[in-house]
């Protein structure tokens, strides 16, 4: 890899992605970039129960985040009672599921979640088996289809950002449906350009997977790595400084210990969004985007499936429902129906 005391613009188009051999290091930093949550084992736990309960998870579950988001359940109750969940009668339990369901107004999966996390701690760690609560907590979901942009409002929202550190993430969060930290979190070793694969690896439920990766879309990667020429990362976090002189950019961005934060990302399409009066979308609206466009193609639900990273079917076939090609065929079909009964 040449010294990237050579200045910006002399690395050309003409640089390919030049990985570097796998170092602790640099394992440590791709955990990093994959957003890992730690082990709430490892939390500085208020009272003893809580740490115990933290054990309990770490036999139960695999995936920290899974182990951080029920810990964080309990945490949430310890905190609006100010006292040792382990104190808790069913009458306060009851009480806090009425003040987060009619009060806060969560949303049907985080109730979900807090009952599954309370059924736990209170259940299965202190035994309390007679209490009723939880089987009479019932939620159901809510009929909201995901926000999904036309083509041209993902074209006007792409043009909008005009800086290409940032349009450039969200551009292949488009074109090959990914999420966020999943964008965010690759390096140079996930890039297979003359294969047209990109590895996403450690992604939700610690699922790797590969998706095809456009050729544009490649060689924009090339050009945009060819400006920083991170050792790691692909998208490698800017830093503070002078973003108008090119050298200091790109020497912070070469010399970056993390990727980009979600939030640059996420606060800037809110804005664009808002300027260009688009729907209430987010960064993540592109990926479903890419679905919904990629189905109204003609492409297999299972096909997409596998490129979203669902395990289940369920999953993808909400984009039946919001597919323009779909109305237009059952409208068609609808329309033959009609004319073939007697007036």
């Amino acid at each position: 890899m040449k010294s990237t005391n050579q200045s910006p613009q002399a690395l050309t188009s003409n640089h390919h992605f030049n990985p570097q051999p796998w170092t602790p290091q640099s394992l440590a930093l791709v955990r990093t970039t994959a957003r890992d949550y730690p082990n709430p084992v490892d939390y500085d736990h208020p009272y003893p129960s809580m740490g115990r309960f933290a054990d309990h998870l770490a036999l139960s579950y695999d995936a920290n985040r899974t182990r951080h988001s029920y810990y964080r359940q309990v945490r949430l109750i310890h905190q609006h009672f100010q006292c040792d969940p382990l104190t808790l009668t069913e009458a306060q339990l009851r009480d806090y599921f009425l003040f987060v369901k009619l009060k806060k107004h969560w949303k049907p999966k985080s109730i979900r979640q807090a009952r599954a996390a309370a059924c736990m701690f209170f259940v299965d760690l202190l035994n309390h088996e007679e209490w009723t609560v939880f089987s009479q907590i019932r939620i159901k979901d809510h009929d909201t289809l995901p926000e999904v942009l036309t083509r041209q409002q993902v074209h006007d929202l792409l043009a909008h950002i005009r800086l290409r550190r940032y349009r450039t993430p969200l551009k292949l969060i488009y074109c090959c449906g990914l999420r966020l930290s999943e964008c965010l979190g690759l390096t140079i070793h996930d890039i297979k350009g003359a294969e047209n694969k990109l590895f996403i690896r450690h992604s939700k439920g610690h699922q790797d997977r590969v998706v095809p990766l456009p050729t544009p879309m490649y060689e924009e990667l090339r050009r945009y790595w060819a400006f920083h020429r991170h050792p790691l990362l692909l998208f490698p976090n800017a830093g503070r400084g002078d973003n108008n002189a090119a050298a200091s950019l790109a020497q912070r961005m070469h010399t970056a210990t993390g990727p980009m934060p979600c939030s640059s990302l996420q606060r800037l399409v809110i804005l664009a969004r808002k300027q260009l009066n688009l729907p209430a979308a987010s960064v993540h609206s592109l990926r479903h985007s890419f679905a919904t466009h990629l189905l109204e193609a003609g492409a297999h639900l299972h096909t997409i499936q596998k490129l979203l990273g669902h395990k289940q079917i369920n999953s993808t076939m909400v984009y039946l429902h919001l597919t323009h090609q779909t109305s237009q065929d059952a409208l068609r079909l609808m329309d033959q129906l009609c004319s073939g009964v007697p007036r």
